[in-house]
This record gives structure tokens, sequence and C-alpha cells, in this order.
């Protein structure tokens, strides 16, 4: 499959999505922010990083990025979207996913190795998981506190939109300790960890984060 990274003004991991997906088996195609052709791609990934430097708040400037008009657009007619770290944050904002990402409850910027349980595997981004599959994929964030209304908690988790979940601590103080949501259809999920750094052996803590970036061939293939 084709898989636009987009890159905006302070994206950090975009080379690293697009590394990670070829690596998941698929062609990475680099998207621009300031361009609203998709350029033909059958999936999108909205990277880390601080994009247009985090002003106002994270995500809300990248929100009006000519890009996302498209995103937003083909999310709704069932393209997958991933969003990672700062690309959950603009999935948020955008309304592509229900509540937001606000500051660490301990007021400090959090890098390490974080273990999850992966709680939703029918979507196009983690059917490569077995259910209550436990990985470790890098954690980096200084604004990566889930949070929604108790209504909006409480549909989450009913209706089984919660991807990951933080185990052993909670990192950020993320609510009911989220670390990764979707929509109703599946297509469009927010992970706060970044699994693009967890595909290789030799440069992260193993290859737990490659099934969001294979899952998309088990799906092109099904």
């Amino acid at each position: 499959m084709k898989v636009g990274v987009v890159t905006f003004p302070g994206s950090l991991d975009d080379v690293d999505a697009r590394r990670a997906v070829s690596i998941g088996g698929n062609e990475a195609v680099a998207l621009w922010h300031g361009d609203e052709d998709l350029k033909g791609v059958d999936a999108v990934v909205l990277p880390g990083g601080f994009s247009y430097g985090d002003y106002l708040r994270c995500g809300a400037i990248s929100r009006f990025a000519p890009v996302m008009t498209s995103v937003v657009e083909a999310a709704g007619a069932g393209m997958p979207v991933l969003g990672i770290c700062n690309g959950f944050q603009i999935l948020c904002e955008s309304h592509l996913l229900p509540g937001a990402l606000i500051r660490n409850d301990h007021r400090k910027f959090v890098c390490r190795d974080q273990r999850l349980r992966i709680e939703r595997v029918d979507t196009p981004w983690t059917s490569a998981y077995a259910a209550g599959a436990e990985v470790t994929i890098v954690l980096k964030n200084g604004e990566g506190g889930f949070v929604a209304d108790e209504p909006t908690l409480d549909r989450l988790e009913g209706e089984g939109l919660v991807v990951a979940r933080y185990l052993d601590d909670n990192p950020n103080g993320s609510l009911r300790d989220i670390a990764g949501i979707s929509n109703e259809r599946g297509n469009v999920v927010g992970l706060m960890p970044h699994p693009e750094h967890a595909v290789e052996d030799l440069t992260g803590p193993g290859t737990d984060g490659l099934g969001f970036f294979t899952s998309l061939v088990e799906r092109a293939f099904a």
C-alpha cells in the first residue's frame, strides 16, 4: 500500500515514520503540510514532533493546514489514518477523534520505553496484534495526558474504542491509562507512544511497534 507521511513545520519523526512504513512492507510517500494533494495514497500517517512549534495548543495550528482538509475528507470516506504523538493531538484538534491531550500531570517531559496493552485489534493499524498483547514501545512527550469528559470516556470503554492502554504505571496522567484510541469505524487511530521507534532491534527496544505498519499489508491482502 502507498502510505503518505505528512511533514509539518516542526515535525521530528516524519523520516522515522517513512522508514517504518517501508520496513512494514509498504511504499512510503512524503506529503507536505501546505499541499492538499494526497498523491493517491491508500493511508496517511501524521507523525510526532512539534508542529508549528506547538503554539496555541499542540496540533491547534496544524488542524488548519491545507493537507488536513484532504486528510479529514479522506478519513471520512474510510481511509486509514494514524496519528502518532503530535499526530494524535492533531487528530483530536481536527475532531477526527474525541478528547484532548494536555500537559503531563508531573509537568515534565517523559522519554522512556513504555509497556502497553493492545486492546482493539480490528483496525487497519492493529490487526497484526493479538487482543491483549503486551508490547514495549518508545514514549516521549510533554503534553501526552489524554483527557475527556466522563460520558466520552464511558463511550470509548463501552464501544471498545480504546486501542492501547499503559501498563505498570501511568507516565503522563492520561485518564483511565489510555494510550491510544480509535474512531467508531476503526480507520482513524491516535497513539501517544511511538511505534516507528520500535521496528528494528538495533535502534529501539525491539520490534513491538512493527505491527502498526505490517497490519496495513495484511489488510491489503486479506
